[in-house]
C-alpha cells in the first residue's frame, strides 16, 4: 500500500469524485460544467497522491495547495447548480460538508509543511 492511501483525506476525496460522478449521471446540465466538475473533483485525490511522492515540504505543499483550491473550484460549481436549480439543497450541503472537512483536512496538512 502506498502512504497516501492511507490519509483519510485521500479516501474522503476519492469517495467524493465518485458522488460528483454519480451526482452529473442523475442530473441534466452542460458538458462543459459536467466536464469541469469532472475534472476539479479528480483533480484533488491525484494532487494529494502526488503531493505525497515528493520529497520536500514545498513540493509537498504546493500540491496540497493545488489539491485545495481544486476542492474550492467543485464548491463553486456545485453552488451554481443549486442556484440553478439542478440541484436540491440536501444534495448541495451534503456533499458541501464533505468537502468542509476535507479542506480542514488539507490546511492542517498545507501548515504543518510550513513549519
Amino acid at each position: 500500500m502506498f502512504g497516501f492511501q492511507t490519509l483519510d483525506v485521500y479516501n474522503m476525496s476519492v469517495q467524493f469524485h465518485t458522488d460528483c460522478k454519480k451526482l452529473l449521471e442523475k442530473i441534466k446540465t452542460s458538458k462543459n460544467v459536467t466536464d469541469q466538475l469532472t475534472r476539479a473533483s479528480y483533480s484533488i485525490p491525484l494532487n494529494i497522491a502526488e503531493g505525497s511522492g515528493k520529497f520536500s515540504n514545498p513540493d509537498r505543499k504546493r500540491y496540497f495547495v493545488t489539491a485545495r483550491a481544486s476542492l474550492f473550484e467543485c464548491v463553486s460549481i456545485l453552488e451554481i447548480l443549486k442556484a440553478d436549480e439542478q440541484i436540491n439543497q440536501t444534495e448541495y450541503y451534503e456533499l458541501y460538508d464533505v468537502c468542509d472537512q476535507m479542506s480542514r483536512m488539507l490546511y492542517r496538512m498545507i501548515e504543518n509543511l510550513s513549519e
